[in-house]
């Protein structure tokens, strides 16, 4: 039976509670609390995979799921990793692949986080649900929670997408769009909460998207045959999915699962929001909020990241680093995803490949070093 306890991520020494109710941040610190397994599958454990549907509930045995549990799911995960020779041979790279999370349901990887929180949130009783969203959380948010016969209320920037607004009304969600940015419907969902009891699955306030999250990096070391590469590039908002991966990678080296070294883990942002990349630049600990962020790429207008401390951590430890990319960039890397390889990227996806450019040009990246970028949405998605 998989059991596990809640740590604080932040505090010293480490305090830790119970995986019950519906856990929010540390109630000392006010830092994000992770989840921490009594036990880890064993390498044997490896061989049973085969036999089991290509989602992300295959590693089970890795995610907050107890015997007899079934997961509130929609069959996310289990998306491409797609080798990009045309795109490599342009831009100088020997081994370039992309992972595809636009082809997740909702059309982003979004889906894997909220699909491990509503699961176990359901699980405890919960039957109404609130986020605040750059635009796909809520589409995942909308979909799980009616997946779960559960209501959702999502707070959007009147600036995102249409289309991604379009996606959240037609999963049946309330939705309430603000003046401002995330942070702003952050402010609005926390109150929502307070008021009504919803349980706010924002990013990092509850500890179970990142579990959701963390398959990325469960799936990308099985599709290279249980390796990693030598480098991640990975666009970076809230940073679930960075985290997340680097957990991952951590307890299957904990459990003997993988062959050879970790990899370098590599953030891009926006020029337009990059707190995290000034954060690291700057040798800080913590990020200092973005004023005024602006982007195209919706999912990387974080200005505050509450994940800030655990990103930078994963960084460092890693020995990679970050980089920003102007709008402009961005939306020409996507393109050429797009009419290069027929990979829909999302400008976020765009970031990961222009990010990579820019890190080879500066000879942080090597051309022959084995490369993974993340599409972390459709392009679709963001066409109005």
């Amino acid at each position: 039976m998989t059991t596990w306890t809640l740590e604080c991520s932040a505090c010293d020494p480490v305090r830790t509670r119970e995986a019950d109710g519906f856990p929010d941040v540390c109630e000392v610190c006010g830092s994000p609390y992770l989840v921490r397994y009594a036990t880890l599958p064993s390498p044997e454990a490896r061989a049973h995979l085969g036999a089991r549907r290509w989602t992300m509930w295959r590693y089970d045995g890795w995610l907050p799921l107890r015997d007899g549990e079934h997961p509130v799911t929609l069959g996310e995960g289990g998306t491409p990793l797609l080798k990009v020779e045309r795109v490599a041979a342009r831009q100088g790279f020997d081994q370039l692949w992309v992972k595809d999370e636009g082809t997740n349901p909702t059309g982003s990887f979004k889906a894997r986080g909220l699909a491990a929180a509503v699961t176990r949130a359901a699980l405890a009783g919960a039957k109404e649900f609130v986020v605040p969203t750059a635009g796909n959380a809520g589409i995942a948010l909308a979909a799980y929670a009616t997946r779960a016969g559960a209501s959702a209320r999502v707070y959007a920037p009147a600036t995102t997408p249409r289309p991604i607004l379009d996606q959240i009304r037609a999963f049946g969600a309330d939705l309430t769009l603000l003046d401002g940015h995330i942070g702003d419907c952050g402010i609005a969902a926390r109150l929502h909460a307070a008021d009504t009891g919803a349980i706010d699955v924002s990013t990092l306030r509850e500890p179970y998207r990142i579990e959701g999250k963390k398959t990325l990096g469960l799936e990308l070391a099985e599709q290279l045959g249980w390796t990693l590469p030598d480098a991640i590039v990975y666009p970076t908002g809230g940073g679930t999915g960075l985290i997340g991966m680097w957990k991952a990678f951590q307890e299957l080296h904990q459990s003997g699962w993988l062959r050879g070294p970790l990899p370098r883990m590599y953030t891009v942002q926006a020029s337009g929001c990059a707190p995290v990349v000034q954060a690291f630049e700057s040798g800080a600990e913590r990020c200092t909020p973005w004023p005024d962020p602006t982007t195209v790429a919706a999912g990387l207008r974080v200005p505050a990241p509450l994940g800030d401390r655990l990103m930078l951590r994963a960084l460092r430890e890693s020995g990679g680093g970050a980089v920003a990319v102007s709008d402009e960039a961005l939306a020409a890397a996507a393109h050429e995803l797009q009419v290069a390889e027929g990979i829909d990227a999302s400008p976020e996806g765009g970031a990961a490949l222009s990010g990579a450019v820019a890190l080879k040009n500066r000879g942080v990246l090597r051309p022959e070093q084995r490369i993974v970028l993340f599409n972390t949405g459709a392009g679709w998605l963001y066409r109005t």
